[in-house]
This record gives structure tokens, C-alpha cells and sequence, in this order.
């Protein structure tokens, strides 16, 4: 059988469509990832760690309804996994030098982006996911692997958190 000269082999075309899936998802996924990291460069890790280990599944994950979602919960599981090895790491340096904790930036000075820093990561997530990428309540359960009530509870939470953070004192 004779393949058409005009059409690209299906390795190829593989290849295309993975170029063309990161072009168009990449800087949207940064940006998500970078408010919920409080981190331009720790979000552009995570990221580019999720694509690393897209690659090989692309032929699969291509076929997803949404691939981008794929990659977005691969990140955020990289950022959770990042944040936790440094909380460990601090925890065991402040046992070492006996240090004790930072104390927490200045509510007045703080903006959005460090209000958000300074919720915990599974908070910062369910924040992100439903009010700066506009998913559902019930597609965040799904894409963070928790129950509903989880999910509504970290987003309450979150919501109390930053109420004082981000109100406007009157003068």
C-alpha cells in the first residue's frame, strides 16, 4: 500500500498536533499555575514538567475531551508535591538551627496574588480552578480527585481567608 505523498506520516502529524496543542495551552496554563504558585518560575516548572510527561502519552490523551484539563491537574499535583517537599525541608531546617517560622507579610501591603500565596495550596487550587479558569464545583472534584463537599469546603475556607485580605479599609 502506498501512502499519499501530500499527507503527513502519522508520527508527524502527532508531532504537529502536539506543537500545536502546547502552543495554544501553554501561556493560559502558566498563568493559572503561576497565581495558584505564587511564582512565575516555580509555575513555569510545574508546566513544563507536565508537558515533559505528556509527551509520551500524547497518543492517548490526544483523544481526551479535554487534554488541556490533563495537563492542568498533572501541574497542580507538581506544585502540591514541590510545596510539601519545601514545607518538610523547612520544618527540618528549623528544627536544625532551631529557627522558627517566617512571620506573615503585611495584610495592608498585600495584593491578590500574595493573598493567594498565602493560602494553603489545596485552597489556593480549588480558588484558581473555579474562579480564575471558571470551572464548576462538581469539574474541580474531578480534576483535583476529592469529594464535593472537599471542594466546597477548601473554597469556603478560602473565601474566609481572604475576605480580610482583600477588603479595602475605609479612611
Amino acid at each position: 500500500m502506498k501512502q499519499d505523498a501530500t499527507a503527513p506520516p502519522e508520527s508527524e502529524a502527532s508531532h504537529t498536533a502536539l506543537a500545536d496543542f502546547y502552543a495554544a495551552t501553554y501561556s493560559r496554563l502558566l498563568a493559572v499555575l503561576t497565581v495558584a504558585a505564587g511564582d512565575h518560575r516555580e509555575a513555569e516548572e510545574v508546566v513544563q514538567e507536565a508537558f515533559i510527561r505528556l509527551v509520551p502519552r500524547w497518543q492517548a490523551i490526544s483523544r481526551y475531551q479535554d487534554p488541556e484539563a490533563w495537563v492542568r491537574q498533572v501541574a497542580f499535583r507538581l506544585l502540591s508535591n514541590r510545596f510539601r517537599q519545601l514545607r518538610r525541608a523547612r520544618a527540618a531546617l528549623g528544627r536544625i538551627e532551631g529557627a522558627t517560622t517566617s512571620p506573615e507579610p503585611s495584610l495592608l501591603a498585600m495584593d491578590v496574588a500574595r493573598a493567594l500565596a498565602a493560602l494553603p495550596v489545596a485552597q489556593r487550587q480549588v480558588v484558581v480552578l473555579h474562579h480564575l479558569v471558571g470551572l464548576p464545583l462538581e469539574r474541580v472534584a474531578q480534576e483535583l480527585r476529592v469529594p464535593m463537599g472537599t471542594v466546597k469546603s477548601r473554597l469556603n475556607r478560602a473565601r474566609a481567608a481572604l475576605a480580610p485580605l482583600l477588603t479595602e479599609e475605609q479612611p
